[in-house]
């Protein structure tokens, strides 16, 4: 089948590691051209030296999602190097699990920044260059938690159940044009996303670290999304069924899941 994303390119955010930096490796495996994103500037140029011994091609962008500045920046910085992105994974996010009285204000607003307004901002910047292309395909990285809300992660949820409304409305109205977009509604992934969220000031360990899939079989499923667009994906597959967990199980969730917490408390 031929590959109609050979050499158009991808701007991948959040790749100096786990889902980011699979898909970075994953998208240029299939002949596209990479720009990858993320702050810290060491760990994308030895993604990116990788995916170049391996004879893909990629770019390199540091900078802070956090930052509208910085966010701007990378859109000028993407169209001088690489030109318009033909795929855009808005990938970068930050996570904390503990008690919403006992969280730092300083984390909330910077997770808000990075995992709703940088995905926001970044898809505003692109979108009416990628209208102008030949077809596009935007791909925000959620979680299962957009759908089902649980202790310990009250900001997370409700950043990842926003981008699931993002992602729902641009999808309407986009229909009938050649832009595609997504959301992949992800379980637990092994990343160093955790360690991140427990390193945070007041941070705990998080339960569901232990169920957690590969970010090779995200990147995976992202380049299916591409190969075959619809609005939702989710990985692994079987995570379909968790809509219905809050309709059927909420009530059981209430009683048993504030008891996690209290352990890891």
């Amino acid at each position: 089948m031929k590959n109609r994303w050979k050499d158009r390119i991808a701007l991948v955010t959040g790749a100096s590691s786990g889902i980011g930096a699979a898909t970075g490796r994953e998208l240029a495996r299939q002949g596209m051209r990479v720009v990858l994103v993320a702050r810290r500037l060491e760990r994308l140029h030895e993604l990116s030296d990788g995916i170049q011994a391996a004879g893909g091609q990629a770019q390199v962008i540091a900078a802070d999602l956090s930052l509208p500045e910085e966010r701007e920046r990378v859109y000028a910085q993407t169209v001088e190097i690489s030109g318009v992105p033909h795929v855009l994974v808005n990938n970068a996010g930050l996570g904390w699990y503990g008690y919403y009285s006992e969280m730092p204000w300083a984390i909330a607003y910077e997770m808000l920044q990075v995992n709703v307004a940088a995905v926001m901002h970044l898809t505003q910047l692109f979108l009416p260059a990628m209208h102008q292309g030949n077809g596009g395909h935007i791909v925000n990285v959620g979680s299962i938690s957009g759908s089902l809300p649980n202790q310990g992660i009250a900001v997370y949820a409700a950043s990842k159940a926003f981008l699931d409304a993002f992602t729902s409305s641009l999808y309407r109205e986009l229909v009938g044009t050649r832009l595609h977009v997504s959301v992949v509604r992800a379980g637990s992934v092994a990343s160093e996303f955790y360690h991140n969220a427990k390193a945070r000031p007041g941070g705990r360990p998080m339960p569901a670290e232990r169920l957690a899939v590969s970010p090779e079989s995200v990147a995976r499923s992202i380049w299916r999304l591409l190969q075959r667009p619809r609005k939702v994906i989710y990985v692994p597959g079987i995570l379909c069924t968790s809509p219905w967990l809050e309709t059927l199980f909420g009530w059981l969730i209430d009683r048993m899941g504030p008891m996690l917490l209290r352990r890891q408390t």
